[in-house]
């Protein structure tokens, strides 16, 4: 099930991406803080009261744009009103009620989407009073709140997750799997999706951005029926341009979001760029399988496959356990081994282990390791068991989970890797205190 998303519109310095930075907090810092990323980030996972969603900024509206650029962001403001659940109207209270407010105003008001008026930069009591100015937008009353400081953030989060549609139950569909189809505008997605089928299912074009939305297909692969996701390419919010282009990022995560595994289009004349890892990263926060499909491979006359190995890993240290496949979709080289992979990757995530097994691994890779400690207090390792699939997940039941330090969390997933493999995907260790021994 995929994710609801929250967007934030509102004209430009208003403090939109302060606002996505203070919503998404923590947690999500190691994941994303990769290079290029804090300049590009458009994107954030969010966890309020047990309730995830993901938040995206649009990017500042012009009232009359004049570059392609400043047009192709107003045009993501319109998309971003009826693909989103929630939309946050971010004004600025220091500037008080401008033209381009009245106009996103005018805009929001002809959707049928939940509107949630925010009054940013609120910093004290004073200008908090100042933000029934808003009233007169017609979007109801405004939470005065500042970005910056953290004020009247945790109120903003409560109004929102009582906002978003509530979850349905699906019933597992085990036997299908759901394979998107992601990466840049014109690294050959499109041409990817085509080769898989054998015939021409997707519009393939030179132009970056042809495909403009999610194109599901059925697939039967050996007897395993896969549906396949392909989006438009994502781009960075500063390249953003007219035409269809603009539908790439929000559609793309929601691919991602309902995906058991995605494959993660590289183009070999380039290879990694700074969006590339951007996009794995959020892969990797959405806890999906990966295979990492460098196309174009038939350009790329001048490099080994050791060679490119070398420097994908050396970037996307964090996916190490992703397996990288060299193709030419063009040419229908390599494409044999695109569908086994990623079958590969989802048989991985179902994976289920015995308790027994589990605890037996983890014990020895606590007496082979020094425990982390805080002060005089060491940590415990009580039991571990496996509690989901799809993701894997782990919970280990320790004395006191502070204790838990990020390294000797990575040392303990490498040892279940090592022992039990879930090659391609990646998987959730949870710590629960449960009392000192």
């Amino acid at each position: 099930m995929s994710k609801p998303i929250v967007a934030i519109v509102g004209r430009q310095n208003v403090g939109k991406s302060t606002l996505l930075n203070r919503l998404a907090g923590k947690p999500i810092a190691i994941v994303v803080d990769l290079p290029g990323t804090t300049r590009d980030r458009i994107f954030a996972g969010v966890s309020w009261q047990g309730v995830e969603f993901t938040i995206v900024d649009t990017g500042g509206l012009e009232v009359r744009p004049r570059s392609p650029i400043a047009r192709g962001v107003k045009g993501q403001v319109e998309v971003a009103i009826a693909e989103a659940d929630v939309i946050i109207f971010l004004v600025d209270t220091r500037d008080g009620v401008v033209p381009s407010d009245l106009e996103i105003a005018e805009m929001l008001r002809s959707s049928s989407k939940p509107i949630v008026l925010v009054a940013n930069k609120a910093d004290n009591a004073k200008l908090e009073t100042e933000a029934v100015e808003f009233y007169q937008l017609g979007l109801g009353e405004p939470f005065a709140i500042s970005a910056y400081h953290g004020r009247g953030t945790a109120e903003l989060l409560d109004k929102v997750i009582s906002l978003l549609p509530t979850p349905s139950v699906v019933e597992a569909e085990a036997e299908i799997m759901k394979l998107a189809i992601v990466g840049r505008p014109n690294v050959g997605k499109s041409t990817l999706l085509n080769a898989l089928l054998g015939e021409e299912r997707a519009i393939v074009d030179e132009v970056p951005g042809t495909t403009h939305d999610a194109i599901n297909t059925l697939l039967d692969f050996g007897g395993q029926s896969v549906i396949l996701i392909d989006t438009a390419g994502i781009r960075r919010r500063g390249r953003w341009g007219v035409g269809v282009e603009r539908y790439s990022v929000i559609r793309a995560l929601r691919a991602i979001d309902e995906a058991d595994v995605v494959l993660l289009v590289l183009d070999a004349t380039e290879l990694l760029t700074s969006q590339d890892e951007h996009i794995a990263g959020y892969i990797q926060q959405a806890a999906k399988g990966v295979v990492l499909v460098v196309n174009k491979w038939d350009l790329a006359v001048s490099k080994s496959v050791a060679e490119c190995n070398r420097y994908i890993r050396s970037h996307l240290r964090f996916m190490s356990y992703a397996s990288v496949v060299y193709i030419s979709a063009k040419f229908g080289q390599g494409m044999d081994k695109v569908m086994p992979q990623a079958c590969q990757v989802y048989q991985e995530r179902l994976k289920r282990l015995p308790t027994a097994e589990v605890n037996s691994v983890v014990q020895q890779a606590v007496a082979a390791h020094n425990l982390p400690r805080k002060g005089s207090k060491q940590l415990k390792i009580l039991y571990a068991t496996q509690a989901e699939v799809n993701p894997p997940t782990f919970v280990f039941f320790v004395n006191d989970a502070k204790l838990i330090h990020f390294s000797y969390q990575h040392y303990l997933e490498n040892k279940l890797r090592q022992s039990f493999g879930f090659a391609g995907t990646p998987f959730r260790l949870v710590f629960k205190t449960r009392g000192e021994l």
